[in-house]
Formats: structure tokens, C-alpha cells, sequence
């Protein structure tokens, strides 16, 4: 992953490195971690190639942590695509419900029709289970990442708190003394 500077002194960002650049898009924050998750998993499942660029351009209006959309767009990378294909396939026929819809199986309706009419069909509801694959876990994404934060910063506080309490406890033990 290309570090802040790296991508500052690229030729091919310069027109734009001053939004891309910002600090805001680059800090881990409350609002900007589901942002950027959400982003990444829409991406990781809208696009077959080039999820990365998608992802982080796609955080410039959002405002989302761009490290953190570029990140999650390798949930989908060629060792889980073979997954991801059967998962979409599987999510588009179930969504589509083709079995109930042509009166007894798609199957037969494909031998009828020729094998590119059979990759048509397997691509399109593929294609469509993709689709709903990117919206469903975007917003799952966005949802669990922000419970997680909320989780994880408010345990640091209690924990931050405990400590601080024993410091004041020891003071009080030493003053009384």
C-alpha cells in the first residue's frame, strides 16, 4: 500500500492530490471508519478490477478513511473469487428466484435455449448477485464497523478510567498518611 507521501509525489495524482491529500481522509474516526468500510466492501463486490482506485476515490466525497476503503477491498482478491463467484451466483437465483419464475427450473430452460444463452444467464444472475452482494455488505459494514468502534473506544475509556482512578487512589493513600 503506497504510504500519504508516496502518493503525494505521483504525476498522476497532482491534479487532485490536494483533496486526496487531506488529513481528514487519512485519520481513524468515528464517522470516517464505517465510511470507509462500506466503501471498500461496495467496491471489493461492484468492480472486478481495480476495487482499489474505486475505493479510494470514492472516499473523497464521502469523506471516508481512504487507507481503510483501499484495505477492505481485499476481501475479494483470486483466492476467494472462486467463493465470491458461487456466493453471487447463489444470491442472484435466490433473489431472482429463476426456479419459481420459469415454472420448474432454469435448467431446462437453458438446454432449451444454447449454451451462450446458458453463459448469458449464468453471468447475468451472477452480475446481479454481485450487485446485491455490494449493497448488503456495505451496509452491514457500516453498521458492525461502527458498533466495533463504539466497543473499542469505550473500552479504552473504562480502562483509561480504572487507571486513573488507581493513580488517585494511591494519592489519597499517600496524602492520608
Amino acid at each position: 500500500m503506497p504510504t500519504r507521501d508516496e502518493m503525494a509525489k505521483n504525476r498522476f495524482l497532482k491534479p487532485i492530490a490536494h483533496r486526496f491529500l487531506s488529513p481528514e481522509l487519512w485519520r481513524f474516526t468515528r464517522r470516517s471508519v464505517p465510511r470507509g468500510v462500506a466503501l471498500g466492501l461496495f467496491a471489493a463486490f461492484i468492480v472486478p478490477l481495480g476495487q482499489i482506485f474505486l475505493a479510494a476515490f470514492m472516499a473523497l466525497p464521502a469523506r471516508a478513511n481512504v487507507p481503510l476503503a483501499a484495505l477492505v477491498t481485499f476481501v475479494t482478491n483470486p483466492f476467494t473469487l472462486p467463493f465470491w463467484l458461487l456466493f453471487a451466483n447463489q444470491t442472484g437465483k435466490f433473489v431472482l428466484n429463476i426456479d419459481a419464475a420459469v415454472g420448474g427450473g432454469a435448467g431446462q430452460l437453458a438446454e432449451d435455449s444454447g449454451a451462450l444463452a446458458r453463459w448469458l444467464e449464468l453471468g447475468g444472475v451472477t452480475a446481479f448477485g454481485f450487485l446485491v452482494l455490494a449493497i448488503v455488505t456495505a451496509a452491514v459494514g457500516y453498521i458492525l464497523s461502527g458498533f466495533i468502534w463504539r466497543f473499542v473506544v469505550a473500552r479504552k475509556r473504562a480502562r483509561r478510567l480504572r487507571h486513573m482512578e488507581a493513580r488517585l487512589d494511591e494519592r489519597l493513600e499517600k496524602g492520608a498518611e
